[in-house]
């Protein structure tokens, strides 16, 4: 069946509010793509109005504001919404995890023709810079798993995040180019953009999260506390199509049609050949032999999805080691409980057996 226009609900029902859902051109948002193109969303009863965005920040402002209702976002994003940190407060949840793993660090070509490949050959890079300019690496938020993964790549290469690079905030769509236009040396990013960088011959990966930090939270489904207490049927029907959608994304024969589904213009609008890769998992860091990482998008298996206390809590504590959050923060061991909602997790899917949600219908008439 064809997709709809990115900005037309999947539901003419005229009886349900309209939800505003964003996203990011990312491999990740296969859910929304899934959920969306399966008829996922019209099934439990809403009206969905996915949204492209440009960035973390934007997600974060339009959650804040009333903009969206809901959003995939970085799960430290939470954190940085919650306490206020470069926004005005705002009480966010989430009570869905969407995915954990699939980012990557890509580093350019000249690095490499620079003697370049590893953690260690890159502090020698460095300490012979001297005066020279430090390197500008890229990360898509200040609170990302993306900022956290790089900062401990970094202190393990033996670098000081602080003082011997610069890091600086770039969306994800927009990352390939500035690699390509020499602004930054490099990245860290979720998929495809990792790929598009190694295909197109302008960067190669040294690591990637599923081989770093296995298991590591990466997007969650955001919202904002009022909208889970004042419209809770509505967040209760969304997780569920939402959880339905990761169950279906994560079966190995749904890999590559979703891939196609994220070619289209409206998701990634880039070709499936540069996004199956890590879906299927098979990931080329620049070696030109494809490496097996199965766990590199992980949507649903091993109860991905439930937004546990302790994942929110190691979490936390990755954050304030990092010194993203103050103190007093770091040490409120009841923020990650009201950040990452398992009792709303349960409420929303209540007689769902773990690692056995169906989807009722195939995707079908995914363009090639």
């Amino acid at each position: 069946m064809p997709a709809p226009s990115p900005h037309s609900p999947t539901s003419s029902a005229s009886t349900t509010k309209l939800l505003r859902v964003g996203f990011l051109a990312l491999t990740d948002a296969a859910p929304f793509a899934a959920a969306d193109h399966l008829g996922l969303f019209a099934q439990h009863g809403l009206r969905v109005e996915l949204r492209r965005e440009i960035g973390w920040a934007t997600i974060r402002e339009k959650i804040i504001y009333g903009e969206l209702e809901a959003a995939q976002a970085p799960a430290p994003l939470l954190w940085s919404a919650q306490l206020g940190l470069g926004c005005p407060p705002c009480d966010v949840l989430t009570a869905l995890v969407l995915n954990l793993n699939g980012n990557a660090l890509t580093l350019s070509r000249a690095l490499r023709a620079a003697g370049v490949r590893d953690g260690a050959t890159l502090r020698a890079h460095v300490r012979t810079r001297h005066a020279a300019e430090p390197l500008t690496l890229g990360v898509v938020f200040p609170f990302s798993s993306h900022h956290l993964l790089l900062r401990d790549w970094l202190i393990a290469s033996g670098l000081d995040p602080n003082r011997d690079v610069h890091i600086v905030v770039v969306p994800p769509a927009q990352m390939f180019r500035n690699l390509t236009a020499g602004t930054i040396d490099g990245y860290c990013v979720g998929e495809p953009w990792n790929t598009l960088a190694v295909r197109e011959a302008a960067g190669w990966c040294p690591t990637w999260s599923a081989a770093q930090s296995p298991g590591h939270v990466e997007k969650v489904l955001m919202v904002t506390r009022r909208f889970a207490e004042t419209r809770a049927a509505e967040h209760n029907a969304l997780i569920a199509a939402l959880a339905a959608a990761c169950a279906w994304c994560d079966e190995p024969q749904n890999r590559e049609p979703i891939a196609q589904l994220l070619a289209e213009a409206r998701w990634l609008n880039l070709p499936a050949r540069i996004i199956a890769p890590a879906l299927l998992g098979k990931f080329d860091g620049g070696s030109g032999a494809d490496k097996a990482v199965p766990d590199f998008h992980v949507f649903h298996r091993g109860d991905a999805n439930v937004p546990s206390v302790a994942k929110a809590t190691a979490l936390q504590a990755a954050l304030g080691a990092a010194g993203l959050l103050p103190p007093t923060a770091t040490s409120d061991f009841e923020l990650p409980r009201r950040l990452f909602r398992e009792d709303l997790h349960r409420d929303a899917l209540p007689h769902q057996p773990r690692h056995e949600i169906k989807t009722p219908v195939d995707l079908q008439g995914v363009a090639h």
